[in-house]
Order: structure tokens, then sequence, then C-alpha cells
């Protein structure tokens, strides 16, 4: 089905972005053959590193003549190996992409190259006394990666998800031809959101080269609060309860102690409170020090009159610094608390939330295995580890297929679904596609096939 990479191919690749971005063979770094995670791992045939959307066009137009598959990454913080080349051939880096071209204050847009690093836009509109919402725990992303799966991240519960911040889209076909999607205008109803497809496909129907983004006014004044709980239960029954009050937190995450622990240890720094087991964490903004004050008032009031133990005051910086940088190393402590690990990122009714935990800890008791959670409360999306500490390769993969099989399935019966913001890539397809059954895959099937006849873009993802 695809031709291999040959000499001629190589020689075309360097006339198109030079020698010394073009690697083969021992020079690529054996890091490429996996995303974060592991576990998924393949080789690509050439390592090539593009510098501008012109040069992809060509380089497409070479894999489109000759067959060969194309497989775009970023910075690799993926989980679910949706950048790693399954079929080999071209592996194509947009690191080098990094430039924030324009900011427009007159429309608060701002245009960026795809290896733009998330901490990198963050501290730009910070900067320009603006904010760009998305908030995915992992800030060394790139803005192509969060776009290409439709990252989420702790501020969705206020302001959204990614795709809720595109306005445009500059894309390269798999035939090499370049397009422009959507437009620098608020509201936009003119035929299919081609836009919207492409966000969220994971490289999978075409390459994004620049993107134009939706900022806001940078709220003036911010402050978090930690509520203890006596168990999960407690804690995640006071979200609900939180909406309610009319009262729209920016994040609400919840985190167990164990977690809590984790994190500690892996930061050697001290939380500002480990005695209890369940944990919820808000942020609440504005621009006026008396409406997050009151915001903050009426939850705090809230939770402890439904049985919250206490509620802290996050205010000083030190203070948001210690419980954020917590909150934000929790895979990676996780990760360092075992010797492989591998991740369900199921989103759920929020209602529901306490139930699927609740199986998660039956089901870790039943297989005996440890599997530590922790996520996004506002919106259901959690993040469910299985850790493999002692288990050898036979036990390990019965564990994992036993755990995942079961997880989907019941965050199916709770009305979720299989991915609330890591994507699907390679391995979650077949959860995918037991979830969403044969018309919607076919119908998945149908734009890939439109987009991208040849299948030459980033294939075995998704459902391909």
């Amino acid at each position: 089905m695809y031709n291999k990479i040959n000499e001629n191919d190589i020689k075309t690749l360097c006339g198109i972005v030079g020698e010394g971005d073009v690697l083969v063979g021992a020079a690529i770094n054996p890091d490429y053959s996996h995303d974060e995670l592991g576990g998924i791992e393949r080789m690509p045939d050439v390592l090539v590193r593009a510098t501008s959307t012109e040069q992809i066009s060509e380089i497409m137009k070479l894999a489109y003549e000759r067959s060969i598959p194309v497989t775009v990454r970023g910075s690799g913080t993926g989980l679910v190996g949706s950048a790693v080349p399954v079929e080999g051939g071209i592996l194509l880096e947009t690191t080098k992409m990094n430039k924030i071209i324009a900011l427009d204050r007159d429309t608060l847009t701002v245009t960026v190259q795809p290896g733009v690093l998330l901490m990198e836009l963050a501290a730009f509109a910070e900067e320009n006394d603006l904010l760009y919402p998305p908030d995915p725990g992992e800030k060394s992303a790139t803005i192509g990666g969060n776009i290409s799966t439709n990252a989420g991240g702790m501020r969705a519960v206020k302001y959204g998800v990614t795709r809720d911040y595109v306005r445009s889209l500059t894309v390269v076909m798999p035939n090499g031809e370049i397009l422009k999607l959507g437009a620098t205008v608020a509201k936009n109803s003119s035929g299919y959101s081609l836009k919207d497809l492409v966000i969220g496909s994971e490289g999978t129907l075409a390459i994004i080269t620049e993107a134009v983004l939706k900022l806001i006014p940078l709220p003036k004044f911010s402050v978090s609060l930690l509520v203890p709980f006596a168990d999960m239960k407690s804690a995640i029954e006071a979200v609900p309860k939180i909406f309610t009050s009319k009262v729209i937190p920016t994040a609400i995450e919840y985190m167990s102690r164990d977690t809590i622990l984790f994190s500690e240890s892996y930061l050697g720094k001290k939380f500002p409170d480990t005695k209890n087991d369940a944990y919820i964490l808000l942020t609440f903004d504005g621009n006026t020090e008396a409406q997050v004050e009151s915001d903050m008032s009426t939850v705090a009031e809230l939770c402890l009159s439904i049985g919250a133990l206490d509620a802290y005051i996050v205010d000083t910086d030190e203070r948001k610094k210690a419980v954020w940088s917590a909150r934000g190393a929790f895979l990676e402590a996780i990760k360092a608390s075992t010797t492989e690990m591998d991740e369900c990122d199921v989103v759920v009714p929020v209602n529901k939330i306490d139930e699927f935990i609740k199986f998660t800890h039956s089901l870790a008791k039943e297989l005996g295995v440890r599997i530590p959670s922790f996520g996004h409360a506002g919106d259901g999306n959690l993040h469910i580890y299985i850790c493999r500490d002692d288990l050898d390769d036979e036990a390990w993969e019965n564990v994992l297929n036993n755990a995942f099989d079961r997880m989907y399935d019941t965050a199916a019966k709770l009305g979720g679904l299989v991915s609330g913001e890591h994507g699907i890539g390679y391995a979650k397809k077949k959860y995918l596609k037991s979830q969403y059954g044969q018309t919607p895959i076919a119908l998945m099937m149908g734009i890939k096939k439109v987009f991208d006849e040849k299948n030459i873009l980033n294939p075995g993802k998704i459902c391909f």
C-alpha cells in the first residue's frame, strides 16, 4: 500500500528543508519512536523538521505522489500514540515552527505557528494583559497538538475548550494544497465548518501550519479555594450544588490524598493539607476583588454547610504556586511511582463522577493493582491510571485489557465517552469503535477519505 523511502526521496527532502533537518537511521533519537506515555513504538524511516507552510506543502506533494505515510509530531507529550509513525515513512516535526506571528488588539486575536508551546502563548498573552483560556495540565505541549486533540484543561468549566478559541487555521492538505479554514470573525454560518473537522482530528485530515486564536482580557483578580472532605463521594456531590449556587468557578479539580502524596514526594514540596481523603480545588476570577471574594465566600459557605471539613483560601502567589504546581505534577508523580502505566481518559456526566471513581476503586481491589486518579470535577473529565508496579509482561497485558474493557464499558453505561481531551490515537481505537458503532465510524471514515484519499496522513489512528 505504501512505498518505502528511497535515496531520491531523501535528496528531495534535503532540497526542501536542508540536509541538517533530514535525519535517517541511527541519527534519529529513539525518543521519536514513542510519545510521553510509551507503550506504542515505531521508528520513522526519516525525520524531517520543517520551518514553514511552504516547506510542508512541498513535503506533502512528494509524499502524495509517492504514496509515503506522513505523521506529524509536536513536542511528543501525547498519551495515546497519536504522533507515533506506526506505518513508518516520514515523521514531520513542527517544533521549529514556533513563532508568535502577530497580536491584533482590535480583534483580540493572536496568530501563531503550531510549534509554539502552551506556556509560551500563556506568558505572551499575560504580558499583554490578555488571557488564552485553554489550560491543559501539560504546559510544554504545542499549540498544534492542543488543536489536534481539542485539548480542554482546568479552565474549561468557565471558558470552554480549545475549539472555542480557534478562529481560523492555515492547513496543508495531503496533496500539498494550502488552505485557510475559518476566518477572523466572531460568527460563522457559512456552510460546513471544515475548520472544526480539523480540530480534534489528531493530524489525520490536514496539517496545521498556522492558527488565529481568540484571546480575552486578563481578569484582574484570582483566588483559589482548597476544600477537604471526608471521602470522595462527599467531595463530588458538592460540584452540582456549586453550579446551582449560580457561581461559575474558573476551575474545579478533584484529587485524593494518595495522589497528593505522590506529588509531594515527586516535587519535594509540602501541600497545604494532606490529612483528609478527598479534596476539591477551585479557582475564581473576575475584574473586581469584591465579586471574586463574594463568589469564593458563597462556595466556601456552601461546602461547609454540606459536610466540608474546612475551606482554605489560597490567595498569595506563594500558596497558589504550591497548590497548582502540585496539581500540575500529578501525571508525572504517578508515573514516577511505578514501573509503567497506562491511562483511561474518560468523560462522564458530572453527577456520575463519584459512581465511576468508586467503580475504579473496586476494580483495583479485584485486579490487585493500583489505579490512582484525578481530574476535572467541573466537567466530568477523569484521568485514571493503571499502574504496573511489579507485574510481569503477561499479567500486565491481562490487567490492562481487563481494566480498560470494563472502565470504558462502565463509562458508556453512565452516559460518558472514551476521551475527554487526550484523543484516541492508536491506543484507544477499539474502544471508540465499540462505543460509537457502525454508522458513526463509517461517517468518520468517509470524511477521512474525502480529505485524504490515499490514507497517507497519520494512518492507523482514531478508527482507520
